[in-house]
């Protein structure tokens, strides 16, 4: 009570009528984890029954309060209303469970003040996971980069009749892009199939408009980083502690006094029932995505690595991640070459437009002695 600044009637207000704005929900995290347990309360109970009886019995708040005001010492001791503790954290804990279903209240109302954001983090990293899925899948561009890959692929082994006709090529080739140099060692076959990319397929290119082709980096390196797994267990503890919510909501409803059970029940029925929704939903969402996830994974021939019974987003992702990377800065790289020729190119436009604007013909004034003689007549 000393540390929080706050009276218990704060408290009661809070968790009665859950609201937050004296104290907050760290403070009532903070009660929550101290509350007395069944067998403390159990030794405060009878504390307090034997302690009805006796005049001798030890004071209910701090003790140095009692020993600098003897008159209120006096009264406390005689006082038969009182209980009596001989630690003040054993009255606070006392006041704590006066209040009516404390320890459900306060349950569900941490719950709900979590359980957005949980549910919120589950879904921003499934919609990366999905939006990856579907650009590997189903973007243009990816299917003409790979395209290009396969083409030039085939045009250098093209005297080698076992690979110069390949109609595929395993996703482990990409990283390798890189190291594959020309004769002169200046440019790498990857460098040059971003350049050509750039100049023969995207009218964007050496604009600002440019857009990248390919999944960002960033996000490939997100979905890597994920499991299944991972997003199966936050639900199903959400789904857990969602039902233990609703089982003490059920417990405060039943037990609750008409005085004390509102707004707790309009509050809770409607956070429960927008909860169970979006749980549903994101349980639904999560299935469709590990489907669609496989389907790729099959599209694109990838097998599970020693030890795994399926693709992991890690073994398929951080290909992706590694050439996406090394793409990028060849097309960054590029993009700035271009923008160079086309500065250099309306350069020379203007000039050239300049020089034509200055070929002006102009009206030369007489000044002979036959205009002059002609100005006077």
């Amino acid at each position: 009570m000393s540390s929080i600044h706050l009276d218990m009637k704060d408290i009661q207000n809070a968790v009665l009528n859950m609201d937050n704005t004296i104290v907050d929900l760290e403070t009532l995290q903070a009660l929550y984890e101290n509350r007395a347990q069944n067998d403390e309360m159990e030794g405060i109970r009878k504390h307090i029954k034997s302690a009805q009886d006796k005049e001798d019995a030890k004071p209910l708040d701090k003790p140095e309060q009692y020993e600098s005001d003897p008159l209120l010492k006096i009264q406390a001791m005689t006082c038969k209303s009182v209980y009596y503790f001989s630690t003040p954290s054993k009255r606070f804990l006392f006041q704590l469970s006066q209040i009516s279903n404390f320890s459900e209240r306060v349950f569900c109302i941490l719950f709900q003040s979590t359980f957005q954001e949980c549910i919120t983090s589950i879904l921003r990293k499934m919609e990366v996971l999905q939006k990856v899925c579907t650009s590997i899948q189903s973007n243009k561009s990816v299917m003409r980069i790979l395209g290009l890959v396969l083409a030039f692929g085939n045009y250098m082994n093209g005297g080698n009749r076992s690979r110069g006709q390949a109609d595929g090529f395993t996703l482990d080739i990409l990283p390798k892009l890189k190291d594959v140099k020309s004769s002169d060692n200046c440019q790498s076959l990857l460098s040059y199939i971003v350049a050509y990319y750039l100049r023969h397929f995207d009218e964007d290119a050496g604009k600002e408009t440019c857009v990248y082709p390919l999944p960002e980096p960033q996000d490939l390196f997100q979905a890597s980083q994920m499991k299944f797994e991972d997003f199966q267990r936050d639900l199903r503890k959400l789904r857990k502690d969602l039902n233990a919510c609703l089982a003490e909501t059920e417990k405060v409803c039943k037990l609750s006094s008409e005085e004390n059970l509102h707004p707790f029940k309009e509050k809770m029925d409607e956070f429960l029932n927008q909860a169970k929704t979006d749980l549903e939903m994101q349980e639904k969402q999560l299935t469709e995505t590990q489907n669609t996830f496989l389907e790729l994974t099959v599209s694109f021939s990838v097998k599970p690595k020693a030890g795994e019974k399926e693709v992991s987003p890690n073994t398929f992702f951080s290909i992706w991640h590694e050439f996406s990377s090394d793409f990028k800065e060849q097309w960054k790289k590029q993009n700035k070459i271009m923008l160079k020729e086309r500065v250099k190119m309306a350069e020379e436009s203007f000039k050239q437009a300049r020089q034509k604007i200055s070929y002006n013909v102009t009206t030369k004034n007489a000044t002979g002695i036959k205009a002059k003689l002609g100005k006077k007549m």
